[in-house]
């Protein structure tokens, strides 16, 4: 049984501003599992990068209880917190690196501060250029690197003291899409090869698709929804994960399509069904047409996904038998009510607060 490297036990962060008090999070209780690829996606002004910041403490919650491996870290002395700091590394939107030093110098920067000898440091940030493929470009500095060569630069310095979780607070949003797949992919390549557990804050599903192996998708300061990538993408329970994972259905069904359009399904296809011509197959064995609203694929890490919003005949009989037939081929599928446009339809009965 894996176990949890990170606990939020009732966390709630409230700030004090001028205009009275605010709260960023609310009685968020989540486990992360060592070797995770964990997502933790929203809006903007979801709560997401309280957070995160909250795992390390760079945000003291006003409630509620961070454990590190198994450990209580609110309430620690300075020092001990620090030390327990070591072992959590943390990647930035905008690099945060120091100016005046090479990428040798940067990567440096944590050793000296653990007071890692001079020669020591240098031997290990060379060796961490190679592990992110940036080994020619060891003294060059940051002004004359790409975005997507700082942040390179970036994971080998949070990888220079040896961590057991890399926090990753929209370590891609500065990134072209090319530069973001490969950072992606580099940091893919370390979750599974040197087992460090990854913790992504993103608004971005794209990246939770790419990386991560679980999401909790955070909503007004509260977690609505969390559990595997695939079977949120199968399954969403809340509007809020149905808008962030599938946000072209709902620009592509205008609303006076919802009226004019009877007995929608939404389709979800697994790697098993999504190469199969099943809805060809099911026109021609029933010989009644469907009308085709949205179908889009999507790969979660390397499997293929899809899904589609269809219409079924508006004769009764008839769509039962292309229901049965869904079925058949094992597609999973959902009606969407007639009064309901895309993102309000409750998947399993009415939407509510999913637990732990």
């Amino acid at each position: 049984m894996a176990e949890n490297i990170i606990s939020l036990q009732g966390v709630t962060k409230e700030f004090t501003t001028k205009s009275g008090p605010v709260v960023a999070l609310r009685d968020i209780n989540l486990d992360i599992e060592r070797g995770d690829s964990y997502g933790i996606i929203g809006l903007s002004g979801a709560g997401k990068s309280t957070l995160v910041r909250t795992i390390n403490l760079l945000e003291e919650p006003t409630e509620g209880k961070v454990l590190f491996d198994g450990r209580v870290l609110t309430g620690l002395k300075s020092k001990e917190l620090n030390l327990q700091r070591r072992k959590i590394s943390m990647i930035f939107q905008q690099f945060n690196l120091l100016m005046q030093r090479d990428a040798v110098g940067n990567i440096c920067f944590p050793l000296e501060i653990a007071g890692v000898p001079k020669a020591e440091a240098v031997a290990k940030a060379e060796e961490l250029l190679k592990v992110v493929d940036l080994e020619e470009r060891a003294h060059s500095y940051p002004s004359q690197l790409s975005g997507g060569q700082k942040q390179r630069v970036a994971i080998a310095r949070a990888l220079a003291s040896d961590p057991e979780v890399i926090l990753c607070d929209e370590a891609t949003s500065a990134l072209d899409p090319k530069t973001t797949r490969s950072i992606l992919t580099l940091l893919r390549k370390i979750n599974e090869e040197r087992g460090i557990t990854l913790v992504v804050i993103t608004h971005e599903m794209g990246v939770i698709k790419q990386l991560c192996n679980k999401v909790a998708v955070i909503e007004g300061g509260e977690i609505v929804e969390r559990g595997p990538v695939k079977e949120i993408f199968a399954n969403p329970k809340t509007k809020a994960a149905r808008k962030l994972f599938f946000p072209d259905a709902g620009e592509r069904e205008m609303p006076h399509v919802r009226t004019a359009v009877k007995n929608r399904l939404r389709l979800a296809f697994n790697e098993q069904t999504a190469y199969k011509p099943i809805i060809a197959n099911m026109i021609l064995e029933i010989g009644e047409p469907v009308n085709m609203l949205y179908a889009n694929m999507d790969a979660l890490l390397d499997e293929q996904k899809g899904q589609m919003v269809i219409a079924l005949s508006d004769d009764k009989e008839i769509a039962e038998k292309q229901k049965a037939y869904l079925m058949k081929e094992g597609v999973n599928f959902t009606e969407i009510p007639e009064d309901s446009d895309y993102y309000d339809y409750p998947v399993n009965g009415p939407e509510e607060e999913v637990s732990e």
